[in-house]
């Protein structure tokens, strides 16, 4: 579908015409054309051409032009460095400083110190100034991902002053749709929308017309916990203060969406068990060294379970027929917890699951590893009775299933609650993680209780 829909965007422009324009030099034809595309497009463009064609686009296309490319395209980290080196080291650092704060930050922090204070170095003091403020903030936090293109004013000025204020630095600022309202000292008072500055009269003072109820957030606040905010007000934007309750910044919404993009790849590539989500042009050695050492890890648990079956070789010596159903139990229970910590992990990420919460929901899981449990034994103990002829290992496997579903269920919401009330990410509680430790206890529950009933399997 995504596919579909991108396709379809690109036959709204010729792509190889806009490639013959660049190879034939053919300046105002290119500009004509690919200025009239929706910069999102245009970084498409640019991204899929190869270098050759990309050192032609900077000789066609402004520093400030390219700004509102880069700001626009979506690359991986390391592609950020390589994209820079094709450009003129001069011509790269005044497009950085044509992007708004938050998204040069972004680009410059991808870079190696040497590399970055070559751009600084070109760049006005002012701008230097406001990015190394961005840069000095701790990553994943408010101060890290705020902007400072905002338009703020003054409590005591009228609306008549405050639309002066707003016409004069709304083509800076990155939204202009929320009017933060400050006193003499810049701390922040209350909000004002355009919608009330264009309806009201223009004599009226900001402060009787503002909305003093603000929803703000400290500058070293994490920014998962931003995009929740923002995401249960439906804000565009948010102002971020400092201790004093100063207006530093804010944050808009197409940094929140990043950060959401961001947060859900870095908790997907936990549940799988990867240090980070392998780009499908990255090479095989690199992807292997992602993957390495949760598998190594994962290895080492492994063996626990060798050494667990290997005290209970009299009983699968006994009863062979035993082994036949041990990936059965594993795999199931390893399924069950796997499911119940899918959940849990959610309902911490999107704070459904809070202090109050967190017994109801245990309770919930106990009773659903219960009825799942119950009834998935019963289906196994009639398999196979039909398939073996023999109730007595039907009834094993059965309840071995049953307790394992039980335990596994408990286990997979458990973790990542006791994760997350130490302090770290309940991600890390992952998929591959759950599963083998569901193995050791599925094994364990299983030929215990084989050994247990040893005389009436016999």
């Amino acid at each position: 579908m995504v596919e579909q829909q991108q396709n379809k965007n690109e036959e709204l422009y010729n792509v190889e015409e806009l490639r013959q324009y660049l190879l034939e030099g053919n300046i105002e034809s290119f500009r004509e054309s690919f200025l009239e595309l929706h910069p999102y497009d245009q970084a498409q463009f640019y991204e899929k051409v190869g270098p050759d064609i990309r050192k032609t686009i900077y000789q066609f296309l402004s520093p400030q032009e390219m700004a509102l490319i880069f700001e626009a395209i979506e690359l991986e980290d390391e592609e950020y460095e390589q994209f820079l080196k094709e450009m003129d080291t001069v011509y790269g650092a005044e497009m950085l400083s044509y992007m708004y704060t938050d998204d040069a930050v972004d680009v410059l922090n991808e870079l190696d110190d040497e590399h970055r204070e070559s751009y600084l170095e070109i760049m006005d003091s002012e701008t230097v100034e406001e990015i190394n403020e961005l840069l000095a903030y701790e990553e994943y936090t408010a101060g890290a991902i705020m902007t400072k293109e905002y338009v703020s004013i003054l409590e005591n000025s009228t609306v008549r002053s405050a639309m002066t204020v707003l016409r004069n630095e709304a083509p800076n600022a990155e939204t202009i749709y929320y009017v933060f309202v400050v006193d003499e000292n810049h701390c922040l008072t209350g909000v004002i929308s355009l919608r009330d500055l264009i309806i009201s009269d223009e004599d009226t003072l900001i402060k009787d017309i503002m909305n003093e109820r603000v929803v703000y957030v400290k500058v070293s606040d994490d920014q998962e916990d931003i995009a929740q905010i923002m995401k249960d007000y439906n804000f565009l934007a948010i102002p971020v203060v400092n201790e004093s309750n100063k207006l530093i910044g804010i944050i808009t919404v197409d940094d929140i969406i990043d950060v959401i993009d961001e947060e859900a790849s870095d908790d997907y590539s936990k549940l799988a068990g990867v240090t980070d989500i392998d780009d499908i042009e990255a090479s095989p050695f690199k992807a292997a060294t992602k993957r390495l050492p949760w598998l190594i890890m994962l290895l080492f648990l492994g063996m626990i379970t060798a050494t667990l079956m290997g005290q209970f070789e009299e009983t699968l010596d006994k009863v062979a027929l035993l082994a036949l159903f041990i990936p059965l139990i594993s795999g199931t229970s390893g399924n069950s917890g796997t499911q119940a910590l899918a959940v849990a992990v959610r309902g911490i990420a999107t704070g459904e699951i809070d202090e109050k919460s967190k017994m109801k929901m245990l309770l919930r899981e106990v009773l659903t590893g219960l009825i799942t449990g119950i009834v998935c034994g019963l289906i196994v103990v009639g398999i196979i009775f039909v398939w073996k002829h023999t109730l007595v290992v039907g009834l094993l496997v059965g309840a071995a299933i049953s307790c394992s579903i039980l335990v596994a269920t408990i286990a997979g919401s458990f973790i990542p609650l006791l994760i997350h009330k130490l302090g770290v990410d309940p991600a890390v509680a992952s998929g591959p993680f759950i599963t083998t430790l569901n193995d050791v206890t599925s094994i364990l529950i299983y030929l215990g209780l084989a050994t247990t009933f040893l005389g009436q399997l016999s």
